[in-house]
């Protein structure tokens, strides 16, 4: 006997996709401990050296224009739910206890990176030249009797072929770091599904 597809909400955003990448983690617990293990997940507090350096890498131009703020923007906690807060990223849907799914539209080429605002509702049909439309999702299966898969998932759309030939270069820079981030945030959510809190 064969189950059904598991449908994807990943799938409504970004049906296909000219880049992508999924990372995986067995998990020792349930999948609705799994799944609240990634709503808890803070985003500023991925752990490890290479993590640190990967997005400090990313953020230094930025950081670097700013310099003069006396008053440096600075996180203090960022949930996949605060992303609709002060972040270019936004919250893109969710399947309760399965899957919840993000995104941000920018020249994620560019040293500083030019977003732009988007509701949710208008993601999809966002089409001006120029742009790479970015979907990632955290989706939750059950894995045997008690444990539980963990799949972070990116997917990036372009949306003509100027902006394909921008990205492409950019990802084969970018991969090593990207994979370093996905795989932080997937032993952070394994950890805390595990232990019952936060590593």
């Amino acid at each position: 006997m064969t189950s059904l597809p598991f449908p994807l909400l990943v799938d409504r955003f970004a049906p296909r996709c000219e880049f992508g990448r999924a990372d995986h983690v067995v998990v020792e617990a349930d999948p609705a401990t799994a799944f609240q293990a990634v709503h808890d997940l803070d985003l500023t507090d991925l752990h490890g050296f290479l993590v640190t350096a990967a997005v400090r890498l990313r953020e230094l131009p930025e950081s670097w224009r700013e310099r003069d703020r006396r008053t440096p923007r600075r996180r203090t906690r960022l949930t996949i739910n605060d992303l609709t807060t002060g972040s270019d990223w936004v919250l893109l849907g969710e399947q309760p206890g399965q899957e919840i799914v993000f995104g941000a539209i920018g020249k994620v080429w560019q040293p500083v990176v030019k977003w732009v605002p988007v509701e949710a509702r208008d993601f999809t049909d966002f089409a001006e030249p120029g742009y790479a439309k970015v979907v990632c999702s955290i989706s939750v299966l059950p894995y045997g009797v008690r444990r539980s898969l963990v799949t972070a998932e990116m997917r990036v759309v372009l949306t003509d072929p100027r902006a394909w030939l921008s990205f492409r270069r950019y990802w084969r820079i970018s991969t090593p770091f990207i994979g370093i981030i996905s795989r932080a945030i997937l032993r952070t959510v394994k950890h805390s599904a595990e232990t019952g809190g936060p590593r």
